[in-house]
């Protein structure tokens, strides 16, 4: 009787574990989704700035902006948004950034709903 307990016991401690797992799993978030996240809370809440767009490579946008008078340059991978882009971006020059006023360096040019390149 002791032992058929004991089974049952670990029986139970390794289905809730089991679900435990597939319900951690389940609830992470992709690296795909957090860039999105983040993208979506700049486009929302982010302060607007001049910048200049200094290369576009390999679906990577590099820019440079001034906050505060210290300079940044940053790149935005920007595959997932090719469609909000124009064809050329060569004679793109100025552009408007959005920063996070707490972290400078966390800024974007391009969102799903909002785009700095200026036509």
């Amino acid at each position: 009787m002791e032992y058929i307990s004991l089974a049952l016991g670990a029986l139970l401690a390794a289905i809730v574990a089991i679900l435990g797992y597939r319900a951690w799993k389940a609830s992470r978030v992709t690296p795909e989704e957090r860039e999105r996240q983040r993208r979506a809370a700049l486009s929302a809440s982010g302060k607007i700035s001049d910048a200049m767009l200094v290369e576009f490579r390999d679906n990577n946008l590099f820019y440079s902006y001034l906050v505060r008078g210290v300079e940044y340059t940053a790149c935005q991978e920007v595959s997932s948004l090719l469609d909000r882009l124009p064809g050329d971006l060569s004679s793109v020059g100025a552009v408007s950034v959005k920063y996070d006023p707490r972290n400078p360096a966390n800024s974007i040019v391009v969102a799903e709903r909002w785009s700095g390149l200026r036509n």
